[in-house]
């Protein structure tokens, strides 16, 4: 747990783009890609990571922009129905008659 880790400027980069573009949860990408807890804000606030190629600093400003914030709410939007479908088609495999399954 106490194991320091460097990131690469792409892996930071493809992070963030996960949160600013994807709109996924920090914490829920953190978990994914394992970075310790509280490391990617720090990216996404631009406070320890800069974009080297473009010098851009990334921030959390998705509210800035009215059409940015929509086509990112969008974005989520459908993976959020992406991933209801998919609970809706397990619920109903699971939920059938486990007799069914065994051919009783």
């Amino acid at each position: 747990m106490g194991k320091n880790r460097n990131y690469d400027a792409n892996f930071k980069r493809e992070a963030v783009r996960m949160v600013l573009d994807d709109g996924r949860g920090v914490s829920e990408v953190e978990r994914s890609l394992g970075i310790t807890r509280g490391l990617l804000k720090c990216w996404v606030r631009g406070q320890r990571f800069r974009d080297d190629e473009a010098g851009v600093v990334f921030k959390p400003s998705p509210g800035a922009d009215p059409a940015e914030r929509m086509k990112q709410l969008e974005k989520e939007n459908e993976r959020l129905r992406r991933e209801r479908d998919i609970l809706k088609k397990a619920v109903a495999i699971f939920s059938t008659e486990p007799n069914r399954h065994l051919g009783s």
